[in-house]
This record gives structure tokens, C-alpha cells and sequence, in this order.
């Protein structure tokens, strides 16, 4: 079964890709630069040169492909006009270039970011999202229009919505004090390894019987932002225990639905147990 992954090169795809390849699949990944994607070539991933911008490049990347895994994504730091471009107008470009082409499913990585704060306990997928900044609110307009594309031309859509991902020297969990840096001690951040986003992504490929579903991903216990400073060797400001936490559960998912239907069971299932097996 041939796997088209998009966002190859990025921090889930350069994970992602040796991860699929390690078992049996065939690859072709979707890369703007043939030099960042060389080390994937060389574990014999098949090289589709393009961008998601760039229809031509769509229609060759999704040739005889069965089954697309889309990670591509504009995030932190991009114009908020190449935000919106890429995340919702690529997407979309992809999933009708997948269509035609006749690939059999289309797996979307999207953001448990989208649901925004104030359900008053974790989020669960069937929630409306309420996504506040730029790149959640693009996640939550590309979700729409796939499934706009499977109500009305029958795309094979699984949308797995990622916790903050960390892990294999991935310097995400150090970036995490951008942001925990100035919480409550005691607020929490929900979390999930590579090797966890992987097996979600995978079962999600796999599964029958689930087009059109969502599934939230994360581990099994958030980690406090006083958990996050001791992680990375930082001091806590001693002000932040007097903080006031508005929302305790904002950001928080519920993964009951991924683990029942798709037998998802975390490998590293808190940062604490990714770190004492060394897979920070």
C-alpha cells in the first residue's frame, strides 16, 4: 500500500517517515527542498518534489497513491495570509487532487487546539471547536471543508487531532516555556510522544469502518507547568504559584474514542515515562 506523507520534512514527518518505513510501507513524501528530504530518500522513501500551492505538484504527488497522511502545515512564526493559505486552501487542493486520483483515505493531522477554552472538563470530538489564534482557526476550516469533500464526494477522511507533541530530540518540549513560562504552576499542558502520534496516525490509515470520524491523541496525564520547568532544568518563577488558572481544563482532551475504536495505548504514556526510557 503505497502512503503519500506531506510535511515530510517537518518535526512529525521526519518521524513519521522511518517509523512507516521501518514497518514495510511504501513512502513517497511531498517536499519543497530535495535536500532536506535526502535523508528519507536514503532510507527509501520515494521523493514527490512540490509544494501544497502548486496543483501540478498535487497531481503528481497523489498518483497511485492508496492512502495520503497530510501533516503540511504553515504554523508559529508564518503570516498569518500564509497561514490560511496553506493550512486551508492547500489542504483542500490535496484532498481534491486525492480524489481524482482515486486514493482510497485521507488522514489529516489537525490540533487539539481547535477546541478552544471553557467546555469545563477535557474536550471530546464531537465538541464544537472554538479555536482562538491564526493557526488553530485554519486547522479547524481545513477540517471543515474535508468534510464538506466527504459528505459530498465520498472522501475516505480520518482526522486525528494531535496533543503538544514531543520527543527524539525534538526541541518542542524546551519551546514549551515559551508559554508555561509565564502559567500557574499548576497548569496543565496535554502531551504525546512521536512514537504515540505515529501509532495514531498508522491505526487511524489502517482502520475500516471509520471514514469521516475524528480522534483525539494525547497521552494519558497532562504535565503541570511546574512538571514542564523541572523537565528542562528551568527555575520557576516564584510568582507563578499566586497565578490564577481561569480554565483547568483548557487544552485538555479526552482520548476514550481513539482508544475504544482504534485500540490506541500511549508507548510512552506520561513525559515522565518517555523520559526514564530515554526518548526525550
Amino acid at each position: 500500500m503505497k502512503t503519500l506523507v506531506t510535511g515530510a520534512t517537518g518535526r512529525i514527518g521526519s518521524r513519521l517517515v522511518p517509523r512507516l518505513l521501518q514497518a514495510g510501507e511504501d513512502v513517497r513524501v511531498l517536499a519543497r527542498d530535495a535536500g532536506r528530504a535526502e535523508a528519507l530518500r536514503g532510507r527509501g522513501a520515494e521523493l514527490a518534489l512540490g509544494d501544497l500551492r502548486d496543483a501540478r505538484a498535487l497531481d503528481r504527488a497523489v498518483a497511485g497513491v492508496e492512502v495520503v497522511i497530510h501533516l503540511g502545515a504553515s504554523f508559529r512564526g508564518a503570516a498569518e495570509e500564509e497561514i490560511v493559505e496553506v493550512n486551508r486552501a492547500g489542504t483542500d487542493a490535496l484532498a481534491r487532487a486525492a480524489l481524482a486520483a482515486g486514493v482510497r483515505r485521507f488522514v489529516f493531522a489537525s490540533t487539539n487546539l481547535v477546541y478552544g477554552p471553557g467546555s469545563g472538563r477535557p474536550a471530546r470530538e464531537d465538541d464544537r471547536p472554538t479555536p482562538a489564534g491564526a493557526y488553530p482557526a485554519s486547522k479547524a476550516a481545513a477540517e471543515e471543508h474535508l468534510r464538506a469533500l466527504h459528505r459530498s464526494h465520498g472522501l475516505d477522511l480520518r482526522i486525528v487531532r494531535l496533543a503538544f507533541v514531543y520527543g527524539d530530540g525534538d526541541p518542542h518540549l524546551a519551546e514549551s516555556l515559551r508559554w508555561a513560562g509565564s502559567w500557574p504552576t499548576h497548569k496543565r499542558l496535554h502531551m504525546v510522544h512521536h512514537a504515540d502520534v505515529a501509532q495514531a496516525l498508522i491505526r487511524a490509515a489502517r482502520a475500516g469502518g471509520v471514514d469521516g470520524e475524528t480522534f483525539n491523541a494525547a497521552d494519558d496525564a497532562p504535565v503541570t507547568a511546574l512538571e514542564l520547568h523541572r523537565l528542562n532544568g528551568a527555575p520557576v518563577p516564584v510568582e507563578a504559584a499566586g497565578r490564577t488558572l481561569d480554565d483547568p481544563w483548557e487544552g485538555i482532551v479526552d482520548t476514550t474514542k481513539i482508544r475504544k475504536v482504534l485500540g490506541f495505548r500511549p508507548v510512552h504514556p506520561t513525559v515522565h515515562a518517555a523520559a526514564d526510557a530515554g526518548a526525550l
